[in-house]
C-alpha cells in the first residue's frame, strides 16, 4: 500500500475545515434522493452528476492549494485507489457473467436459503463480487414467478455481497488492504470464523422465516421453471479464469520487488500494475472464450458495471478531503471521531472502534475507512494481530459487516441492485434499503459486539 494522500507534502488533513466535505455529502444525497425525485433524469445523467460534484471539489481545491498538489491528490485517488478497485470489479463481473448455471430451480424458501448460504460460504474464496455475479442470475431466474422478490435480493446483498467475505483477504477489499499492510493471510479465518458464522446463521434464519411467510402469501404456486433439465454449468472455462484472478491478487500481496512507477505523483508498485494488467487480460480472455449464447442467457450487459464505475469515480474523488480529515485524528476537523475510538493514552477503545469503523464504512467506501482506523489503532500489523488482536477484530468486523447497510458501503451492493433492477425488480430506494438493512442488521451487530469484543 503506497503512501496515502494525507501524507503528501504541502497539506495535511488538519488544514481542512469541514466545508471541504460538502461535495462528498452532495454526491451521497444525489445518489439517495435524485432517483426518487426524477428517476428518468438520474438514470440518463448519473455520470454527469458524479462528474459535476467532482469538479465542485477539484476546482476550488486547485484555487486554494495549487494545481500541483491537486493533481497529486487526484492522481493518488485515481491511480492508486480507484483503478485497482474498478479493475478487479470489471474482471470479476465480466468473468462471472460468462458462467451460466442452469437447472430446474424453483425459488422456494428452502432453495433460496440454501443458495444464500452457499453464496456466503464461497464469498471468501472468490470475493464478494465474484460470488455475487455468479449466483445473482440463477437466484433471479428461480424466483421470477414470485410476486415478492426484493427481500431476497436484500438478504443476498447482506450475506453474499458482504458478511460472507469476512474470512479471507480475497473476500472483501478492506481485508485485502490489511493483507497488504502485513496481516497474515489466514488471520481472518482463525479470528473471525465464530462471529461470521453466528451472524450469517442468524441472517439465514431470519430470511427463511420471512421468505416462508411471503411464499405462503404469493398467489402463484411453485412450478419448476425448467422441467426435465438437470443441473448444468456452462462457460466453465471462466471458473479457471476466476482461479487465475485469485492468483493474480495473491501475487500482488506476496511479491514485493520494490519497484515503483511514478504517475503524476502517484507511486504505483510494479506488482500492482502487473496485477491490474493481468486482470484486464483475463476479462478480455473471458469475452473471447465464452460463447455469446451464454452471455445472452445471462442477460449480460455492461450497464451495472458502468453505473458502479461512474458513481464510484465521483465517490473516490470527493472523499479525498473527508479521509484526510479522519486521518489527521484529533488534529483534524473530524477529531471527535478519533477521540471516541482512542483514549488519552493512545489505547484503542474496541467497542466504539467497531461501531465507528462500521458506521463510516456504510457511508464511505469500506476499504479506505478500514485503512484510516487501522492507522489510528497504531498501523502495526504484528502488534494488532497479537497484543491488540481484539482491536483488529473490531476494525475488520466493522468494515465488512457494516458495509451491508447501504448500497454504497461495498461495491457489490450497487452492482447487485443494478442487475436486479435490470431484470424488472423494484428494489428499495437508498433510504428504503438503509431502513430495511438496519432493522435486520443492527440488533445482530449489537449482539456480535457484546459477545466478541
Amino acid at each position: 500500500m503506497a503512501v496515502g494522500p494525507e501524507s503528501l507534502p504541502g497539506l495535511t488533513g488538519a488544514d481542512l475545515p469541514l466545508l471541504w466535505g460538502l461535495p462528498f455529502v452532495g454526491l451521497l444525497l444525489s445518489i439517495a434522493i435524485a432517483p426518487l425525485v426524477n428517476a428518468r433524469f438520474w438514470h440518463a445523467h448519473f455520470g454527469k452528476v458524479a462528474a459535476a460534484w467532482s469538479l465542485i471539489l477539484i476546482v476550488p481545491f486547485a484555487l486554494a492549494f495549487g494545481a500541483t498538489l491537486t493533481v497529486h491528490r487526484v492522481a493518488y485517488a485515481v491511480f492508486e485507489e480507484y483503478l485497482p478497485f474498478v479493475v478487479i470489479l470489471f474482471a470479476l463481473y465480466t468473468i462471472a457473467g460468462g458462467i451460466c448455471v442452469r437447472g430446474a430451480f424453483v425459488g422456494t424458501p428452502g432453495f433460496n436459503t440454501g443458495l444464500l448460504a452457499f453464496g456466503a460460504a464461497i464469498a471468501s474464496l472468490m470475493g464478494t463480487t465474484g460470488a455475487s455475479m455468479l449466483l445473482i442470475r440463477p437466484l433471479l431466474t428461480a424466483n421470477e414467478f414470485r410476486p415478492h422478490q426484493a427481500h431476497t435480493i436484500v438478504f443476498f446483498i447482506l450475506l453474499v455481497g458482504n458478511v460472507g467475505g469476512a474470512l479471507s483477504p480475497l473476500g472483501d477489499p478492506p481485508l485485502f488492504i490489511g493483507f497488504l499492510k502485513g496481516v497474515d493471510f489466514f488471520w481472518e479465518m482463525r479470528n473471525l470464523m465464530a462471529p461470521t458464522a453466528m451472524l450469517a446463521g442468524a441472517l439465514l434464519a431470519v430470511y427463511f422465516a420471512l421468505d416462508t411467510w411471503l411464499y405462503r402469501k404469493d398467489t402463484q404456486p411453485a412450478r419448476a421453471v425448467a422441467a426435465g433439465r438437470g443441473f448444468k454449468i456452462e462457460g466453465s472455462i471462466n471458473l479457471l479464469l476466476i482461479a487465475a484472478v485469485i492468483g493474480a491478487v495473491l501475487m500482488s500481496g506476496l511479491w514485493h520487488p520494490g519497484i515503483d512507477l511514478n504517475v503524476l505523483g502517484a507511486q504505483l508498485p510494479i506488482e500492482n500494475v502487473l496485477r491490474d494488467v493481468a486482470l484486464v487480460a483475463l476479462a478480455l480472455a473471458s469475452l473471447a472464450l465464452t460463447p455469446k449464447a451464454i452471455r445472452e442467457q445471462n442477460a449480460f450487459h455492461w450497464g451495472p458495471i458502468v453505473e458502479v464505475a461512474k458513481l464510484f469515480a465521483g465517490i473516490f474523488i470527493t472523499i479525498i478531503p473527508v479521509l484526510a480529515m479522519l486521518a489527521a485524528g484529533r488534529h483534524g476537523a473530524l477529531g471527535a471521531f478519533a477521540n471516541l475510538v482512542v483514549d488519552a493514552a493512545g489505547e484503542p477503545r474496541n467497542v466504539p472502534l467497531f461501531w465507528m469503523t462500521g458506521v463510516l464504512s456504510a457511508f464511505l467506501d469500506n476499504a479506505p475507512t478500514y485503512l484510516v482506523f487501522f492507522n489510528l489503532a497504531g498501523g502495526n500489523a504484528q502488534d494488532l494481530m497479537t497484543t491488540h488482536n481484539v482491536t483488529l477484530k473490531a476494525i475488520s468486523m466493522g468494515a465488512v459487516y457494516f458495509g451491508a447497510l447501504t448500497y454504497i458501503g461495498n461495491a457489490p451492493n450497487f452492482m447487485i441492485k443494478a442487475v436486479a433492477e435490470d431484470r424488472g425488480i423494484a428494489m428499495p430506494s437508498f433510504f428504503g434499503y438503509l431502513v430495511q438493512s438496519s432493522v435486520v442488521m443492527l440488533p445482530l451487530l449489537a449482539v456480535i459486539g457484546l459477545l466478541f469484543l
